[in-house]
Order: structure tokens, then sequence, then C-alpha cells
């Protein structure tokens, strides 16, 4: 497993494609009352983290196939692998803005 530093995650702050946008919003344009926004941020959130699951189970159960002598196939293991870190990273840059977001809200003067 690779560790990553904060520099490589860098590029995951400025993340806008069609698909965040959809997990978030769905497909209407209408504006949202605050509770089902973050009702629907929620919900993105919990799916990311049963993806990011998901692709880390896949990657395990790559490698097991491979050190068992089940697969000789590396390429499957270095896309499982490529897929997981890339999952990995996405979800601790999200968790490291929403935990910077929440102290930010803590300090704010009533």
């Amino acid at each position: 497993m690779v560790i990553r530093t904060a520099n490589d995650i860098e590029s995951f702050r400025n993340v806008s494609s069609d698909v965040v946008k959809e997990a978030l919003y769905g497909n209407k344009t209408q504006e949202k009352d605050e509770e089902n926004i973050f009702s629907t941020f929620l919900d993105a959130a919990v799916h990311n983290i049963n993806d990011t699951n998901i692709a880390l189970s896949n990657q395990e159960n790559e490698i097991l196939k491979w050190a068992m002598g089940i697969s000789e196939n590396t390429h499957d293991l270095t896309i499982a692998a490529g897929k997981a870190d890339a999952a990995l990273n996405y979800t601790v840059a999200l968790r490291d803005k929403l935990l910077e977001a929440y102290k930010e809200i803590m300090q704010m003067q009533i």
C-alpha cells in the first residue's frame, strides 16, 4: 500500500465532475430547502464510502487471487489497486474538507 502525502491529495480539491454534481443535486435544477440538501449530501457521502469499501475489497480479492496462484493476470491486480488508491485518496480528501468545515463552523461567534 502506498502512503500519500498532503501534496498528492491536492489534486482532489477542485473536483468538478457532472457525476459529483448529479450525486449532490440530482437531476433537478430547482432550489431545495436546507434539510433536503443536507440529506442529499449525506447520502452521497455514504455512497462514496460504500464505493471506497467495495474498491478496497476488490483490491484485496485480487491480491489474494494472485498470491494463491489462482490468477496470473497482474493487469487486473494493477487496475484494482489503482481504483482502490484513487477511491481512498478521494474519501480522505473529502473527510479532511468536512472536518475543516466543521472546525470553522465551531469557531464562529454567535
